[in-house]
This record gives C-alpha cells, structure tokens and sequence, in this order.
C-alpha cells in the first residue's frame, strides 16, 4: 500500500438539479498530474455512537463524488462520512491508505447548542441552522422552509413539569433559499428569555424544539430536527408582607404595622411600571380600632 497522501476529504452541500446533494471533495496527489489517479469513495452515515453504516462505493476519476439527499437512503439528520481511497491508474492494486472526512450533520441545527441562562430579564440570542440548502422545485417563487418553534418544561427528575421557564419572541421561523457557505446554507434567529416567576424553583431546564410546518418536499416531511437544552438559573429575589390586621415587612426588613381605614400605595418602583394598592378595611372590635386587607391591586 501507499503512504497517506494527504487527500483530505471534506463534505460539503449543494444543490444538483433543484435536487439536494452532499459532495465529498479531496486533493489530487501531488506532484503527479492528476489523470494518474483514479479513487474509490465510500459513503457512510452514524447508525448509532461509534458506528457506521455504509451507504454506497464509487470509483471515479474525478476528485470529488456526489451523494443524493433522497430522504430514503440518505436523510435530514444524518451525520455522514467519506472514506477516499487513491490508487495509480495503471496499477490500481496500489492503494494509499484510506482518508476519513469529518461528520457531516445534515439538517437543522441550533446555536448555540445548548443554553445556560438567568431570570434576570435579558435577551438571550438563538441562530436555527439549516447545513443543506433550501430547494422547492417548481416553487422558487415562494420557496422557503417554516419551522414551527414550541418550548417544554423538562422540570427535574423528581418533579412534574410544569409551565416552561423560557419565552421566545416568534413562534415561527422561515429559512430561505440561499448560496452555502461552508456549512450554513440557510439561518434565521430567535431570541430566548427566562421567565422572571419569582419562584425558588431552582434551576430548571426546558427544551426548545422546531417542527416544519406542512413541508412539500419529501425530503423534510418526516424530519424532526434535535431539540436545544435552555437550563435557567434562578436569581435571588426581594420580598415584602403586609399581613392580618396588616402588619408590613419591608423589603429590607422593617416591620410596621397599620390600622387606618382606607386605599394606600404599598409599594412602587421607580425604574419601572410596577405598583401595588392595599385596601384596608375596618375589622375590629369596640375596644380597639383595628383593620385588615381586604383588596389589592397590583400592575
């Protein structure tokens, strides 16, 4: 066998015909001219962690191979791989070493690809990836791909989920058709908040997950692309009571306590539109004159 010769295969996507290919792409030998060498490439996807499932075997003379996205033999969400074997056209028992690519995700991804954020009211940005791109034969007029985006409590192991920790501000997005570039053929971006509840709920995680909406092409009928983890970490919070007949506990801890009859401001922000009301109404006896809450109104 020959030495490795440095092929250096890389998969890339593009478009043949309106129709979605993967191309395995690697490097003449040098420095013998090219029409010398012959090579045989083999397509693979991830069947499971570690292991490979081989798809089909070219030889060609080209320095580069097709693969067709057929949504049957080769799917969105697959991790593919090429493996280029060279040899001399004359003697085509001397083969060099056979080359890897790297693994190629076919579909959509998210980025980042997991999230750790805090209840602290800031805008958290959320890129939604397409690594082939966008076709619609027949349809270039209005052709896109609208992905519907959904949010999930996952809670905790002990816990039943409850209502998501995170909002978005789209509930959908449309990938459009475009030149590749590497592999980012087509994005759109989304921005993720944590829920500011006020709740000591610890830290909490919920899934983000994305479905095609009605798409044409087979191609993205039965895909589901992978959901991205957003884990929310909870931020201390201030806390004031005003309670029985009422008795007021501050935020930073002082205790009052109120007997008037009567609509008070109980608490407002000065940075921004927060404000509560207390109604008090009069709930003692003849002895003493006492009152309690009896409304709120809070914004």
């Amino acid at each position: 066998k020959l030495t490795s010769l440095a092929l250096q295969p890389v998969i890339t996507a593009e478009l043949v015909q309106g129709r979605v290919h993967l191309k395995c792409s690697y490097s003449p030998p040098s420095p013998e001219p090219p029409v010398l060498w012959g090579y045989r490439v083999l397509w693979s996807r991830l069947s499971s962690p570690g292991k490979r499932e081989q798809l089909h075997q070219e030889t060609t003379p080209q320095p580069f191979s097709y693969a067709e996205m057929d949504g049957a033999n080769l799917r969105l969400g697959d991790t593919v791989f090429c493996t280029v074997t060279a040899f001399r056209r004359g003697t085509p028992e001397q083969q060099s070493l056979p080359e890897d690519s790297k693994g190629f995700y076919a579909g959509i991804k998210f980025l980042p690809e997991s999230l750790e954020i805090a209840e602290d009211g800031k805008e958290h940005v959320l890129t939604v990836l397409s690594t082939v791109p966008i076709a619609c034969p027949g349809q270039e007029d209005s052709c896109k791909i609208t992905l519907l985006l959904s949010t999930e409590d996952l809670g905790k192991s002990s816990q039943v989920p409850g209502p998501p920790d995170i909002a978005l501000s789209a509930c959908q997005v449309d990938l459009l058709p475009g030149p590749c570039s590497g592999s980012r053929c087509a994005a759109a971006t989304v921005t993720v908040t944590a829920v500011t509840d006020f709740a000591q709920d610890g830290r909490r995680v919920s899934s983000v997950s994305a479905r095609p909406a009605a798409p044409r092409d087979l191609l993205w009928r039965a895909y589901t692309p992978r959901d991205v983890k957003v884990t929310v970490r909870d931020l201390p919070t201030g806390n004031c009571y005003s309670f029985t007949d009422p008795h007021i506990i501050t935020f930073d801890g002082w205790r009052y306590d109120s007997h008037k009859v009567g609509t008070f401001l109980l608490c407002r922000s000065e940075s921004r539109a927060f404000e509560v009301h207390i109604r008090q109404w009069d709930c003692g006896g003849h002895r003493s004159a006492t009152a309690c809450n009896c409304g709120v109104a809070a914004r």
